[in-house]
């Protein structure tokens, strides 16, 4: 992953240094980016059509594009950081690798609960699009009402059940954080206890594996972001049709506090050397044509209210209530959820 991204910024840094000139002619934004999703490409070539900044892109996961941040420091020549988990903008906040933004476009178009916290200056990251966390069963093993909100996945009439990814996948986190929130620190902790206890096999892979393991039996339930079932149902292959016709999918809690989502999200970074650029691209994500891209390319539900999506899998999906706790809250509960992880042996 180092030596994947090392190059790029070697040369971006080299051609900051050496040839102010040229990028005084020309106008460029120079993207650190953890979403690796092909339909991102119109995206991008979309902007620059548009407005005529040319994005110099770099990729890599959340963790490799903060720890490349924080080795690069003042000299960083960053000026968009797009992260993919409310956990990872939280943290990056904190470590002040973003600055605030002031855009009444952004104010009006992004809803406050998801969006960083307001400190007098502007929102340091605003989510552009959203995934819920839901719950998939094997149709012919499960019964949808065993598994129609959270707290029955640690439940004992689950034993043996149960397929998830990693524990301290930001994704689970994310998610914990915000059962924190609901239940409070000490039901939590219990509940994780219960799902560890309820699990058909140790943790292992990611989303996609684990709908697929529901599918053949070796699991009865799991949970997973709402795109990777998406894609799958978009999908011509007869395998994936084959998995879909297996399993059942359940938004949790509609009778309670709703369905956790978590976000895709941006923010200029703290020592961005085009920041007018870095706003407008932001301002441009919070775009209708971007919005579409979000829900139509990646299977996203767009941030922006009022959209028609042109999605036969999100339309399938229905509507759903949602949480409505702020994603900045669910961020600074990781370190305590990482905490009750390591005590109840969740992987």
């Amino acid at each position: 992953m180092i030596r994947r991204i090392a190059a790029p910024l070697s040369l971006l840094a080299a051609a900051l240094a050496t040839s102010p000139a040229a990028f005084a002619q020309e106008k460029v934004l120079n993207l650190y980016s953890a979403r690796h999703y092909s339909t991102d490409e119109a995206l991008y070539s979309n902007f620059t059509k548009a407005t005529g900044i040319k994005i110099n892109r770099v990729d890599a996961d959340d963790a490799g594009i903060l720890a490349r941040l924080k080795s690069e420091g003042s000299a960083s020549p960053a000026d968009v950081v797009l992260l993919v988990d409310a956990a990872r903008l939280w943290r990056a906040e904190v470590d002040g690798l973003f600055q605030p933004v002031k855009s009444k476009v952004l104010d009006e178009r992004i809803p406050a609960t998801l969006r960083s916290k307001d400190e007098g200056q502007g929102p340091q990251w605003f989510g552009f699009s959203t995934r819920a966390r839901v719950v998939v069963y094997n149709k012919t093993a499960v019964k949808k009402d065993d598994v129609d909100t959270y707290e029955e996945l640690g439940d004992p009439k689950n034993k043996g059940k149960v397929c998830t990814r990693s524990g301290s996948h930001p994704y689970n986190v994310s998610l914990f954080g915000a059962m924190m929130e609901h239940l409070g620190p000490q039901k939590t902790e219990q509940w994780l206890k219960g799902v560890v206890d309820n699990m058909a096999r140790a943790p292992k892979g990611g989303d996609t594996d684990q709908i697929k393991a529901v599918a053949s039996g070796e699991c009865g339930i799991a949970i997973t972001n709402t795109y990777y079932l998406a894609r799958l149902m978009r999908s011509s292959s007869p395998d994936d049709r084959a998995v879909i016709e297996k399993v059942g999918v359940v938004f949790p809690n509609q009778q309670s506090w709703g369905t956790h989502v978590n976000i895709a999200g941006g923010a200029v970074a703290r020592n961005a050397p085009n920041r007018e650029a870095a706003v407008k691209f932001l301002e441009y994500l919070a775009s209708n044509d971007a919005q579409n891209y979000f829900a139509n390319g990646n299977n996203e539900w767009p941030v922006v209210k009022g959209l028609r999506l042109s999605n036969p899998a999100l339309e399938a999906m229905g509507d759903f209530k949602t949480e409505t706790i702020p994603v900045s809250v669910v961020g600074m509960n990781q370190v305590k959820v990482q905490q009750m992880l390591d005590r109840v042996g969740y992987k």
